[in-house]
């Protein structure tokens, strides 16, 4: 019995002992839309704050170039970081755009980070969150489809009865993949998302600076100047986009980090992104009430 609590203890100390962890299915059984046989299966998983200090939540949606999900580097340590401030988070296992197993593939993971929001705002009381204090984080590719969510929430394949919003209520993007243009777009995201048929019309729909509007979410962007992978100018065409229409935006840069840092990794800085950025969650500087 003594080996056991020490054990536990270990767990503990190390971080790898989680609390709250909870699987949800995005869709009942067969009703998966555009799904062809052998795909994945779409899911939030719930992870829950021993301490909850606020009533937001947050979707995590991890990068990996949409031909993959790099949930163990990014989702998941965000996830447990935001945690560790009170704040519920919902990792979102949405499909990768692949056409074998799917219709439509280019919209399908935007379908998937929708219905996340319809089922938490329609489950917020289960939950224990504010389904008005709702918003959706992520890296990358991830960035991208957090983007797209933001700037397309008027437009949806899903069967809406109850007119739920789909409109989050603030937007959390990391070093992402914005625009589907030649000169600033990450190629094997957009391969991989709208490919292999690249239209001048696909491009401007999935280009996101182009499309906010003057009631796109509140939104805080990080990036480093030196990512040699996704051009900085992704975050910046956004963020002018988002003042050109008076939106309110945050923007934390990095001066060294490159690619795919994830929340905390940049050794030698004074601050990291995730203190700004969790401090303008928690203390609702995004608070905006048009919906």
């Amino acid at each position: 019995m003594k080996k056991i609590f020490q054990f536990v203890f270990i767990l503990l100390v190390s971080g790898q002992f989680v609390y709250g962890q909870q699987a949800i299915p995005l869709y009942t059984e067969g009703q998966i839309p555009f799904a062809k046989q052998g795909g994945e299966v779409p899911k939030l998983t719930w992870y829950k704050p021993a301490v909850v200090k606020s009533d937001v939540c947050v979707i995590v949606c991890s990068g990996g170039s949409y031909g993959g999900r790099a949930n163990d580097w990014e989702g998941i340590p965000a996830c447990k970081l935001l945690n560790a401030a009170g704040i519920n988070a919902f990792l979102l296992d949405y499909r990768l755009p692949k056409a074998q197993f799917m219709d439509h593939k280019e919209i399908v993971p935007l379908t998937d980070a929708q219905r996340a929001i319809i089922l938490l705002r329609a489950n917020a009381g289960k939950y224990g969150i504010n389904a008005n204090k709702l918003g959706i984080m992520g890296f990358s590719a991830g960035g991208h489809l957090v983007t797209t969510v933001e700037t397309h929430f008027d437009t949806t394949a899903l069967e809406n009865p109850q007119k739920i919003s789909l409109r989050p209520d603030f937007v959390v993007a990391v070093y992402p993949v914005v625009s589907m243009g030649d000169s600033l777009t990450h190629l094997q995201s957009r391969e991989n998302l709208i490919g292999p048929d690249i239209t001048a019309d696909k491009i401007t729909e999935f280009s996101n600076d182009l499309q906010v509007s003057s009631n796109t979410p509140p939104t805080f962007i990080v990036a480093a100047i030196d990512d040699d992978v996704v051009k900085i100018q992704n975050s910046l065409y956004l963020e002018a986009a988002l003042r050109q229409h008076k939106v309110p935006v945050r923007m934390f840069i990095y001066a060294k980090g490159g690619h795919g840092f994830g929340v905390d990794h940049i050794k030698n800085v004074a601050v990291q992104w995730t203190e700004p950025c969790f401090k303008w969650i928690l203390g609702e500087a995004w608070h905006n009430k048009k919906r």
